[in-house]
């Protein structure tokens, strides 16, 4: 297996139902978020940490995604003209990276979705980064996860400590600290509040080794008759240690519409062009709230 990690994929084949009817003809995932959509954030993030080449998972009427990352010679040519060079070098700066698209023609779970790449990522370790839970650009949180993985030679799972009586919506791991990271014994996907057994929940940036793709052939359904992503990598654990990462930087639930506004707000000021008119705007408002 070769180790450097140089393959992500990003499932994006979901309905995308919270954000109707914004959803009902565009992907969730081209949500904008001030002037990106919600998956250039993941891919961005993925190519500052030095991977190159992107396996998106796509469904019905995600056309657009493939679209956005695609050439787009006339604009680039009508902003050249234009004298707008920095509009047109954030147009062209994803131009020379690697996209290939598959098709997931039912919608059957994340681990259904990341096992349709099995035929392009080989024998080869890959990441997987869930778009709608966006992290602080400025925060290097999958660099950190690869030198993990480098280190130990093991998959790597990003947690977060979320409240307990919201540990029903995530996978949850059971663990025990090893230095600054966790080593993972056991994981239950969506376990009730009574049951779960912590309330370290995994978030959306995984690394993990080819393995998996046999696992994830070969697992019945789980929770919501789908399959998970989780049970798979409960069973992986039996043959390979698997790592998790308590992330330290700011991670944004996009998939809800409260985050992602809370997403925008903190994105849009430490936008240069914007951050000063949206504070004051800001303090304006919360002084009229009553």
């Amino acid at each position: 297996m070769e180790k450097r990690i140089k393959k992500v994929i990003l499932p994006a084949a979901g309905l995308g139902t919270r954000f109707l009817p914004a959803t009902k003809a565009s992907p969730k995932e081209m949500l904008p978020i001030v002037d990106k959509p919600l998956i250039q954030y993941a891919v961005e993030e993925a190519i500052n940490a030095g991977m190159e080449e992107f396996i998106i998972i796509t469904g019905k009427n995600k056309r657009t995604i493939e679209d956005h990352f695609d050439a787009a010679y006339r604009l680039e040519e009508k902003l050249k003209s234009s004298g707008k060079d920095k509009l047109l070098e954030e147009i062209q700066k994803l131009n020379d990276v690697h996209f290939a698209y598959i098709r997931q023609k039912t919608a059957l779970g994340l681990g259904h979705a990341i096992g349709c790449a099995s035929p392009f990522v080989n024998n080869e370790p890959f990441a997987v980064i869930l778009s709608d839970d966006v992290i602080d650009p400025e925060y290097p949180l999958l660099e950190e996860m690869a030198k993990i993985f480098y280190e130990k030679d093991a998959p790597v799972i990003a947690l977060q400590e979320v409240p307990k009586n919201e540990v029903n919506r995530y996978g949850i791991i059971k663990g025990f600290k090893e230095g600054d990271i966790y080593r993972i014994e056991d994981l239950v996907e969506k376990p009730s509040i009574q049951k779960a057994p912590s309330n370290l929940a995994i978030i959306g940036r995984y690394i993990l080794t080819p393995d998996i793709f046999q696992i994830l052939q070969n697992l019945t359904p789980g929770a919501g008759g789908e399959i998970q992503l989780t049970d798979a990598l409960k069973k992986l654990l039996k043959k390979r240690p698997i790592y998790g990462y308590l992330i330290k930087g700011e991670r944004y639930d996009a998939g809800d519409k409260l985050g992602f506004i809370k997403a925008t707000i903190d994105l849009a000021l430490k936008n240069n062009e914007l951050s000063e008119g949206l504070k004051e705007y800001i303090i304006k408002k919360a002084r009229s709230i009553k």
